[in-house]
């Protein structure tokens, strides 16, 4: 929705996605590229296949960039896969945080956007080390004592933090109870910490679900379409159900501005004078 106003919009992605499960049987069917294949030959395959989706997913959302940070999978918590040297949960904090640093001071962004800091619903390695080096790289690319050959320092003004809240979760919940007869949101999902005092920023999105619902199913190796997790509902009912995306302002270099959970922001933007164009 940014990009339709002009602003420039970038994805980085940490890692090349290599060591994801298979989660749509759809692929092993006679006839489609999974079906047949040993483990091996379904990592080998899965390996050449992420970065078709990524692509894919990316040009449905429209970023005007892609970045790969350049280091490989790391796999699920607990997974052998973590102790691999080249993957990203192995790569050394403040080289790994230079990187990103880097990028930064290339693309000059006002905005980033990052998983959040609770992640005991889902401890993904990866998603805890992007966390990890982008609170770090937020505070540092802004000072030239860090990584002097990472470019000139660029300050960004406004950090978020990404949330699935309880209000949307629970919408979503009781209108597959009530339109399909069950929901896959089980008391386990509802026993995952509710960051909903935290969320600062509130945004109507659902003119733009297309391009959510598109991009995801983009990713064909990691969601089945026929889930009711992501697709129980369809665009138009989810616009009906919950229209919003939520954020959690985590970082901010903007004076008197302090939204809360009483006082929501709208806009990424807000409280920026200019925004990027």
């Amino acid at each position: 929705m940014y990009g339709e106003t002009g602003v420039r919009t970038v994805l980085v992605c940490c890692t090349g996605g290599e060591e994801g499960d298979l989660n749509n049987p759809a692929l092993k069917e006679p006839g489609m590229p999974f079906h047949g294949l040993d483990e091996v030959a379904q990592q080998k395959l899965m390996e050449s296949v992420r970065p078709v989706e990524l692509a894919k997913s990316v040009e449905i959302i429209g970023f005007n960039k892609l970045h790969m940070l350049g280091y490989r999978d790391s796999g699920m918590d607990q997974s052998p896969k973590n102790l691999n040297p080249e993957c990203f949960h192995m790569a050394e904090m403040d080289e790994a945080t230079g990187r990103l640093v880097k990028l930064i001071r290339t693309e000059k962004p006002h905005v980033i956007v990052t998983y959040n800091d609770d992640h005991r619903g889902y401890p993904h390695p990866d998603h805890v080390k992007v966390h990890e080096i982008s609170i770090r790289a937020f505070d540092r690319a802004g000072d030239p004592s860090w990584y002097p050959d990472a470019g000139a320092a660029w300050q960004p003004l406004k950090m978020y933090y990404s949330v699935w809240s309880r209000s949307r979760l629970t919408a979503v919940h009781e209108a597959l109870l009530r339109l399909r007869g069950s929901s896959p949101y089980d008391e386990d999902w509802f026993s995952r910490p509710n960051m909903d005092d935290r969320i600062t920023t509130k945004i109507r999105i659902e003119n733009y679900f297309w391009a959510r619902s598109g991009s995801l199913r983009a990713h064909a190796t990691q969601v089945d379409e026929n889930e009711p997790f992501w697709f129980g509902l369809s665009d138009e009912e989810l616009a009906e159900v919950y229209p919003f995306e939520d954020w959690i302002l985590a970082k901010s270099c903007i004076e008197n501005h302090s939204p809360d959970a009483q006082h929501l922001e709208d806009d990424l933007f807000a409280g920026i004078k200019q925004k990027a164009r």
